[in-house]
């Protein structure tokens, strides 16, 4: 890690600030948010690097970033989700048209994987299905989501509290 050179005191820093975050209790969502990248980022690095025996570590600590970032879900919804006066418009067939689409950029991934012989695979054929079945899963989640999401301007959430 010292070959990373400003990297290495980067990634420290970042963690200790995100731990100062996290000790204070008005703060601790922002140190949560601020916490899950970096860890993730660290586990990711030792598990390419090969560190023995600390992968297993730092992915419980990932897991540990998910359940903060979790935890504080209450106070960081508002960033995400608003309250909006209209919802999407549908167009016919689209709870099957949009999985359709991501199922078949699945099948176009698994063919380019193919050709290329990405990742010297044993079974292209098989990779190809899986990638269709999570293409048409993913697109049926995005499809549930753009019939459920709001638009439209935002309504007054002070005028909306104070009602």
């Amino acid at each position: 890690m010292l070959g990373t050179g400003y990297y290495y005191e980067f990634i420290g820093w970042s963690q200790l600030i995100a731990a100062i975050l996290l000790l204070i209790p008005r703060t601790s969502h922002i140190g949560a948010l601020l916490f899950f990248p970096i860890i993730v980022n660290i586990a990711v690095l030792t598990n390419a690097v090969g560190f023995a025996g600390t992968w297993l570590v730092t992915i419980f600590m990932s897991l540990a970033g998910v359940f903060l970032v979790a935890w504080e879900y209450d106070r960081l919804k508002p960033i995400i989700f608003f309250t909006r006066r209209a919802r999407t418009r549908k167009f016919k067939l689209q709870i099957v048209l949009i999985p359709l689409v991501f199922a078949v950029g699945g099948i176009f991934c698994g063919l380019l994987a193919w050709s290329i012989r990405l990742g010297n695979l044993p079974n292209y054929f098989g990779t190809t299905v899986m990638l269709l079945g999570l293409g048409a899963v993913f697109g049926f989640v995005v499809a549930i989501h753009y019939w459920l999401m709001p638009v439209g301007a935002l309504e007054d959430v002070a005028k909306t509290a104070r009602e």
